[in-house]
């Protein structure tokens, strides 16, 4: 089976681009800024970070390709067939963290492996998906984001939105760490070149499904109460990066750059022992109404 490595990356660099160049715009008072980094083993990378915006506190769009004499235990412990293969890996992932706490968090990962093997074919995938973090609900907000993920996705739309449901999960919590979206990993049964267009697909529409949603809510007013639900809901998030995801282990184990692969941590976090939402609150909202696999698409206004 033929791949085109050079074709994908091509293809995941301009996607940065496009994104850094909406985003910024978007935010209309900050710019992100680029450092270019070397990896001892092999490849490299850009990390585009933002801070201090007008919209977005911090925020990263990284684009990585990296070599490795062998798969970390992260890609191995669930895909056996992959030890002592060496390995090219290359991908966009972003987070943005508003600083309005009425717009939603989102991250969106695309990416592409190589495993190789001297006298074996070749080993390949695509994966990625975006998921949605909002702190207060709405619910036309998570009904666009996951119409624009259906049509991305087709038919494999309510696979990969379980998939995501079932991943962005924290288990030691009991709870989603946000409304979900879709995710994806391991594909390679439909050929290099539907894979690469569906991997393209779901690129090519996280601007359309989260641009919306920021307009739609960063002039709407907050005070500090808000504020400190939103600190304390980023808690979550920092909590699945570090013990669940699956991107930050494999960055980790492989000896990728730090720096970069922590740059979806938020820059205000807060730990608020024992609380409870007060109840009938837009915050309790947040947990009966929104923190639970649901049928977002289907959803209609008054219904």
């Amino acid at each position: 089976m033929m791949v085109d490595i050079e074709l994908v990356k091509f293809y995941l660099q301009g996607l940065q681009d496009e994104i850094c160049v909406a985003l910024e715009g978007l935010d209309g008072g900050a710019a992100f800024v680029e450092e270019s980094w070397v990896r001892d083993e092999g490849g490299g990378g850009r990390s585009r970070v933002m801070t201090d915006g007008l919209v977005f506190e911090k925020g990263g769009v990284n684009f990585s390709h990296v070599m490795g004499a062998s798969m970390p235990a992260s890609a191995t412990a669930s895909r056996p067939e992959l030890a002592g293969r060496s390995f090219e890996a290359m991908g966009v992932s972003l987070v943005m963290h508003p600083k309005n706490p009425r717009v939603p968090t989102s991250h969106m990962n695309v990416r592409f492996f190589v495993a190789k093997k001297e006298g074996a074919d070749p080993i390949w995938w695509f994966g990625g998906g975006y998921d949605l973090t909002p702190y207060y609900g709405y619910e036309e907000d998570c009904r666009h984001w996951h119409e624009v993920a259906r049509g991305a996705c087709g038919e494999l739309y309510s696979e990969y939105k379980k998939w995501c449901d079932d991943y962005f999960y924290l288990k030691h919590r009991g709870e989603p760490r946000g409304v979900g979206g879709v995710f994806f990993d391991d594909l390679n049964d439909l050929g290099f070149e539907d894979s690469f267009a569906f991997m393209r697909g779901v690129g090519d529409s996280y601007l359309p499904a989260y641009v919306p949603i920021v307009e739609r809510r960063v002039g709407e007013e907050y005070g500090q109460s808000e504020r400190d639900f939103q600190l304390y809901r980023r808690g979550r998030y920092v909590e699945f990066n570090l013990v669940f995801d699956r991107g930050t282990l494999f960055g980790l184990q492989s000896g990728g750059r730090t720096e970069s692969i922590l740059m979806s941590l938020p820059p205000l976090v807060s730990w608020v022992y024992g609380y409870e939402p007060e109840e009938g609150s837009e915050e309790a909202r947040l947990y009966s109404d929104f923190l639970r696999a649901r049928d977002w698409v289907n959803w209609k206004v008054g219904g």
